[in-house]
């Protein structure tokens, strides 16, 4: 599965409190965005994270805390997952890492592999292009198939 990340920069609620630390969290990451009126991926996390003694919770006990039904549960953890906060083993939910910390603290760590590659084909696409970087070293010119040149 592909997992996407998605950051807003938006500022930190003045007040410390759960309920707004977590809503700010999870909007920063992305994941009560959009047509999530009524926080319910924030919910979600916020369920699971109360129930972290490690032995996770099911979709259905979701649906049942949270009033919901399954299927929007199920919409939610499948976005919850590729954003990789959560997992699922078997039947259950699980947050990533023991602790929500420790979870974006992994996260972290995949945008950190997927910025390194990105920074990688973007060096390969200016060699191929002849584009200077700024370590000063200019690339060999290289014509594409796709008729790119490099300017002058």
């Amino acid at each position: 599965m592909h997992q996407r990340l998605t950051l807003h920069q938006i500022p930190r609620p003045l007040k410390n409190e759960l309920t707004n630390e977590i809503y700010w969290l999870c909007d920063t990451l992305g994941l009560s965005a959009g047509r999530d009126l009524d926080n319910l991926a924030t919910q979600i996390v916020l369920t699971i994270l109360s129930r972290s003694e490690g032995s996770g919770i099911s979709s259905d006990e979701l649906s049942n805390l949270l009033a919901i039904s399954s299927s929007r549960v199920n919409h939610h953890l499948r976005n919850l997952t590729r954003s990789g906060i959560i997992y699922r083993e078997r039947r259950l939910v699980h947050l990533r890492r023991k602790s929500l910390s420790d979870s974006i603290r992994e996260i972290r760590r995949d945008a950190d592999r997927i910025f390194d590659e990105l920074e990688q084909v973007a060096e390969e696409i200016d060699k191929l292009v002849g584009v200077t970087s700024q370590n000063g070293k200019k690339a060999l010119i290289i014509r594409d198939s796709m008729g790119i040149v490099p300017r002058a």
